[in-house]
């Protein structure tokens, strides 16, 4: 352990222990095994580990059901990435919140063919209550939307194909409330994963060869196999579609980065099918 993390222990480690009811000297090891998304077996460094604590501590969010998780970055930092659940309580938390709405375009339209029709457009407005007017903002689909991953001409779709208007939702309510309270150097899950992404690119030419896949080359343990195996059940998914989408034979060969991702679209399966009933 780095002097960093044992100056930083008393004051941050013990705290988080001590607030989750979890044992000081098993934390760091839970933690870097589910808030941490990495590939290549990737090790975790006590730097990055402690700069996921302070952000978590920042904004009094939870590792532990991931309302802040993290991708390293090329740079031994990390890329702190909070869920929809969590910046939703980040923005009803927030005393000075007085309420949000939508607001549509009546126009729709379609980047490519693999998404469901979309507005053109959503405008979110939060309102203050130290602010005399509101603050908005719009996010557009073609600025906001995310192609299909594809190999060797097969196309896997994501959940910009299939939640289109719920993603533009989410991402117009997340600027939105970044103007409006000054959320900084956290980002949500599509945000982080175009800055790997990015980074991945820049990258590219000294490794021409390398695919796509090999920057998440590490696969899910047993128990991710099971919660995904049980999210698939009562999502009332098909576990053979689901593979095919992503593109590998089997739970066991699903890339470890892409876990959250998976796991969240099937989530959100299950509380649309809750809110239908």
């Amino acid at each position: 352990m780095t002097q960093a993390m044992t100056e930083t222990k008393p004051k941050l480690v013990t705290k988080f222990a001590d607030k989750y009811g979890v044992d000081p000297r098993k934390m760091l090891d839970t933690l870097t095994a589910t808030a941490f998304r990495q590939g290549n077996n990737q090790e975790i460094s006590n730097e990055q580990m402690m700069a996921l604590l302070i952000v978590a501590d920042q904004y009094n969010l939870n590792p532990f059901t991931k309302e802040i998780y993290a991708f390293p970055d090329k740079n031994k930092g990390i890329v702190p990435i909070v869920g929809v659940d969590g910046w939703s309580r980040l923005i009803n938390a927030n005393p000075a919140f007085d309420g949000m709405s939508f607001h549509a375009s009546d126009e729709e339209e379609k980047i490519d063919e693999h998404h469901k029709r979309c507005p053109s457009w959503i405008t979110c407005r939060m309102h203050r209550k130290d602010r005399s007017h509101p603050i908005e903002v719009t996010e557009y689909l073609d600025e906001a939307y995310r192609a299909p991953f594809t190999k060797n001409g097969q196309v896997y779709m994501g959940p910009w194909q299939t939640h289109t208007k719920r993603f533009l939702r989410h991402k117009t309510m997340i600027q939105c409330a970044r103007l409006a309270f000054g959320f900084a150097g956290i980002y949500d899950q599509d945000e982080a994963e175009r800055i790997i992404e990015a980074d991945v690119a820049r990258s590219a030419p000294e490794r021409p060869s390398q695919p796509p896949q090999a920057i998440a080359s590490r696969t899910l343990d047993d128990e991710q196999q099971a919660e995904l195996r049980d999210l698939i059940e009562r999502a009332g998914e098909s576990e053979d579609n689901l593979l095919a989408q992503i593109g590998v034979e089997s739970i066991a060969d699903i890339p470890f980065n892409r876990f959250p991702l998976i796991t969240d679209r099937l989530q959100a399966q299950i509380e649309e099918e809750a809110q239908e009933a």
